[in-house]
């Protein structure tokens, strides 16, 4: 049977909204990371077989199937097709699974998959105004839309999570991500950005130097009696990320050493309300069908998008809090939505080489209360 192993994994640094990364069209941000995939591996990039991008909101600059448009920005062969993927934040990590899918089956022998969101050249929410839900939610669910910020505080109300916990969290993100760049251990994913302004080659989002109590003088954003802040949310963010796969029999015939095999890829949902829960079946659904034990597993990523969707994640799964998002996670580096699922992959298949680590699962909450769980096994 064939398998689908990740030969490269590359990401561009993450930007602030209105930060170093403002100037660069998104199809641009694309093609930094597609091209470095091939610098890095040496292949031709004809021998392409898809390009499947991640993108949530696709409408203006990131419109017209954004996935072609960055491969014909890369250089590339107009051979090479390209689609657009939308599962919410987990889009390029289903970008990833579709990818690994065709490359299994043998519809591919060469893919890439990735995503992309530069968060303040399009907004968050720019295709809810040309296409409202409205009356689709309101009918089953009370609601025209439902909010991820309040999901986020009944999260944390429906697993007893305090404010102060969220903020600790929260600062020891921001702590790791300091940690982990001024050791470098970013150095070999990142791909250096040209801008108008200079190159871009460090995450703009880190802050150093807070304390829990700064933390702590911040108002709620989303329920005045709530815990959710600014601080303890994920940042607006510019990025992409990019991983090239294809069969460890393909890897070998081109001399390409893999990183890591995709063993394990499982999808989940919920209820849209309070919608960031389904991290918690999808990592059990994945755990189930890989036949691995929670303790087999030695690093875990599990986005950030607020800090209580981690931490409630902790408390429903049981895992050893020290192998939860060792590097930081979208508090201190960013979440660029659409290309957050492959940043993520990314830096854990980094981290398990680097530390030699069997095994490592990534899973991440997805607006409509849905989740990706997937599982990688170090080469």
């Amino acid at each position: 049977m064939r398998d689908a192993v990740i030969v490269e994994a590359v990401r561009t640094p993450i930007g602030k909204r209105n930060g170093g990364l403002a100037s660069v069209h998104p199809a641009d941000l694309s093609a930094q990371v597609l091209i470095a995939l091939t610098q890095r591996s040496g292949i031709d990039p004809a021998i392409v077989d898809d390009v499947i991008w991640g993108c949530v909101n696709q409408v203006g600059e990131q419109t017209f199937d954004l996935a072609r448009t960055a491969a014909l920005s890369a250089g590339w062969p107009e051979s090479v097709p390209g689609t657009t993927v939308d599962r919410q934040c987990g889009s390029s990590q289903q970008a990833v699974h579709f990818a690994a899918a065709g490359v299994i089956a043998g519809h591919y022998d060469m893919v890439v998959a990735g995503g992309v969101e530069s968060m303040t050249r399009v907004p968050m929410g720019s295709t809810m105004i040309a296409n409202p839900l409205g009356q689709r939610y309101i009918e089953r669910y009370g609601v025209e839309f439902p909010n991820q910020g309040i999901g986020a505080e009944e999260i944390a109300d429906r697993w007893g999570l305090s404010r102060a916990q969220l903020d600790e969290f929260s600062l020891e993100s921001h702590e790791k991500a300091a940690r982990a760049t001024d050791e470098g251990r970013f150095q070999d994913q990142i791909v250096p950005v040209p801008t108008v302004e200079g190159l871009i080659s460090i995450d703009e989002g880190i802050r150093r130097g807070s304390t829990v109590t700064k933390l702590a003088t911040l108002a709620p954003a989303f329920r005045p009696d709530g815990c959710i802040t600014a601080a303890n949310s994920s940042q607006i963010s510019d990025g992409a990320a990019a991983l090239l796969i294809t069969s460890s029999e393909n890897a070998e015939r081109l001399g390409l050493r893999p990183l890591a095999r995709i063993h394990t890829a499982v999808l989940a949902a919920l209820s849209p309300m309070p919608m960031l829960h389904a991290p918690m079946p999808a990592t059990e659904k994945a755990l189930a069908k890989s036949g691995l034990q929670l303790t087999d597993i030695g690093a875990f990523e599990v986005n950030e998008a607020f800090a209580s969707v981690p931490l409630a994640w902790l408390k429903d799964i049981g895992a050893d809090p020290a192998l939860l998002n060792p590097l930081g996670g979208a508090i201190a580096l960013g979440h660029p939505l659409g290309g957050s699922g492959a940043r993520l992959m990314t830096t854990l298949v980094h981290h398990m080489r680097d530390e030699n680590i069997r095994y490592g699962l990534q899973t991440m909450c997805e607006g409509g209360g849905q989740a990706n769980a997937t599982i990688l096994e170090l080469l």
